[in-house]
């Protein structure tokens, strides 16, 4: 027994070993493309920049200093923010019942739908940004129909405005909660919704009462990848909001490529991802704490 022991410890070592040598490539791969220019920008973001000489050898504090305590990009911030918070809940009122019809259609008709569903992440994000561009413009196809029909007295100001962003990004932000909360529904049994109706139940509190709770996990996941995606979004408020309409992600395009300033555009580069990520941990750690509680 002691032999058969002893030759049982390699394979066991092997066995917790054989993991990590597996997600070795993967790990690679991501350190090569995300870690290692993420590093970079953060230790860029301490430099020193002047407009005659450049980025300049020396380390300080000065540029999240300058960031942070600039009205300017005080209001940036916030309305990055905004606009990520409200485009996730929006998308979570639509995407969470369209989810849960998607779950019970017929299979046949499950595929189309969610080709309709998926449509917009088909089509290249310059292109379809400029058909909303069109669109939302004050001789716009939208426009013509709302003053043709008598609904607007005058054109209605949807481009370069915070309205105009939201609905931009919510029509390419939406297919993500869908599939995020479809997922969480094929696990629920169809049969308790079946024993609710059958003891009286609406339908509207069938979906409050029994389906919700049990996509919450799929809500949960599909609004964080929704606002972490606006929040950092680019092309849709670059070509929506225009230059008058910054957010976050256009203000470091200018940093680097305007007025290169790289410091400044790292600093707010890094205080994004820093907000992004304190956000969306506090939400998951609320939840956690909730189903725990629940449990």
């Amino acid at each position: 027994m002691a032999e058969a022991a002893i030759a049982a410890r390699p394979a066991a070592r092997r066995t917790t070993v054989m993991p990590y040598w597996l997600c070795a490539p993967a790990l690679a791969l991501y350190g090569l493309l995300l870690a290692a220019p993420l590093a970079m920008i953060f230790v860029l973001s301490f430099n020193g920049f002047s407009d005659t000489k450049g980025i300049l050898p020396t380390y300080s504090l000065a540029n999240y200093v300058s960031v942070l305590t600039d009205p300017y990009y005080q209001r940036i911030y916030l309305r990055t923010l905004r606009i990520a918070l409200i485009t996730t809940a929006i998308c979570t009122l639509i995407g969470t019942p369209e989810a849960w019809i998607l779950s019970r259609l017929d299979p046949r008709w499950r595929g189309v739908s969610l080709l309709v569903v998926l449509g917009p992440l088909l089509i290249s994000v310059v292109v379809r940004t400029l058909g909303w561009t069109i669109l939302f413009a004050r001789e716009g196809l939208l426009n013509q129909a709302l003053l043709g029909l008598g609904l607007a007295e005058r054109p209605v100001d949807l481009l370069y405005t915070e309205t105009g962003i939201v609905v931009a990004l919510v029509h390419v932000l939406v297919p993500f909660m869908v599939i995020a909360v479809w997922t969480a529904l094929r696990l629920v049994d169809p049969a308790g919704e079946a024993a609710a109706l059958s003891l009286g139940a609406s339908k509207a509190k069938v979906f409050r009462r029994v389906v919700l709770p049990q996509a919450l996990p799929g809500v949960l996941s599909g609004s964080l990848i929704v606002f972490s995606l606006a929040a950092s979004a680019f092309a849709t408020p670059a070509l929506i909001g225009g230059r008058r309409l910054k957010v976050a992600a256009t203000s470091i395009y200018d940093n680097f490529l305007f007025t290169l300033d790289w410091p400044t555009g790292a600093a707010i580069a890094v205080i994004l991802v820093a907000c992004v990520m304190a956000i969306v941990l506090l939400w998951s750690r609320v939840l956690e704490r909730r189903d725990a509680v629940r449990a």
